[in-house]
């Protein structure tokens, strides 16, 4: 898209299409590593715990 087809008064909508797309783009790759370092966590976690209840028995 040309940047004056952005910037007039009548396609307001346009650009914040744009906008938000720009937003979800910057916003996709910290949500999946923040998801996969949680599942990680979680797992080692467990794993701990697990290993620490049968060390006790």
């Amino acid at each position: 898209m040309c940047r004056a087809v952005l910037e007039s008064e009548e396609s307001q909508s346009t650009a914040e299409g744009i906008n938000d797309g720009i937003l979800f783009l910057m916003a996709v790759p910290y949500i999946l590593v923040a998801a996969i370092g949680y599942f990680i966590y979680r797992k080692y976690s467990t794993s701990n715990k697990i290993e620490n209840t049968e060390e006790t028995l």
